[in-house]
């Protein structure tokens, strides 16, 4: 197993102390020396928000895109390389907001790629405005009546769009959203998480103690992850109480075993062509 040290750096870390991101970045060192991948081994790509300043934490290769704009990088990056781990870090707001047009291409494509959503419920960075995971009513300063829309729902929209491997984590269940990320990494093709993040600064209704009461880990015996329906029926039931742990898991073809001209290998194996290009757009 990887030594977890080789993950830390002495970057300045300014999240607000309590933050439910440490929880997962601690997570994300944790399944990465379980899984014995050093740091110069891996690929870490964010767009903008205090999620995506996961990255700049962590010992390793990383990508600090535009917000919303993650996971087209990613695509590019795993379209280029084969084998990196390659793990999107991305807030609510970034993915299902700004992002969200990107997120559903790459569910389509079934990019080989892990998304881990830190999911607040806010904009952390931008001080607290209602994001699109956020509950109808949530009153924030920006929105001192309440946010107007219904939330997204994020997993009843990834089962929907045919995602093979989706899973719900908890910032305050370290250990068990180790294991899920090491899964999602493992999958071959699009792996998503979304991690129910605690923001202590700008989310007073989603605290630790309103997860702590409502918070269960799946009883993997009585929950079958290939059972679509079943998976389903448990990301439609209301806040009462709360399933973590692997929603659904199927086999499926990566974006990248569906693309003729990669069947020969990655392209950063290949040379660079000039007069080949040239051809093609002469042919243009």
């Amino acid at each position: 197993m990887t030594d977890v040290s080789l993950y830390h750096n002495d970057f300045e870390n300014k999240w607000c102390p309590g933050c439910g991101n440490f929880g997962v970045l601690n997570a994300v060192k944790s399944a990465l020396a379980h899984m014995d991948i050093p740091p110069e081994k891996v690929l870490l790509i964010s767009g903008i928000g205090q999620a995506a300043k996961t990255p700049h934490f962590l010992n390793c290769n990383f990508f600090h895109g535009l917000h919303g704009r993650a996971l087209p990088v990613a695509t590019g990056a795993r379209l280029a390389n084969h084998d990196l781990p390659i793990l999107v870090h991305m807030g609510d707001g970034d993915c299902y907001g700004e992002g969200g047009n990107h997120l559903l291409a790459a569910m389509r494509r079934n990019i080989d790629v892990t998304l881990l959503i830190h999911d607040n419920r806010v904009y952390g960075l931008t001080k607290g405005q209602a994001s699109p995971t956020a509950e109808y009513g949530f009153s924030t300063k920006a929105q001192p009546f309440g946010a107007l829309s219904d939330p997204l729902k994020p997993i009843p929209l990834a089962l929907s769009q045919g995602v093979g491997f989706i899973a719900r984590g908890y910032c305050g269940e370290t250990d068990h959203l180790s294991r899920l990320i090491q899964k999602a990494i493992a999958y071959p093709g699009f792996s998503m998480i979304d991690i129910l993040q605690v923001c202590v600064s700008y989310n007073p209704v989603n605290t630790y103690e309103y997860y702590n009461e409502r918070v269960y880990l799946l009883d993997e015996t009585k929950h079958r992850a290939d059972d679509w329906h079943g998976a389903m029926d448990l990301s439609l039931q209301g806040e009462d109480r709360i399933p973590i742990g692997l929603i659904y898991q199927k086999q499926t073809i990566p974006f990248t075993k569906r693309i003729k001209t990669l069947e020969h290998g990655p392209l950063f194996h290949r040379s660079f062509d000039p007069a080949a290009v040239q051809a093609v757009l002469d042919d243009l």
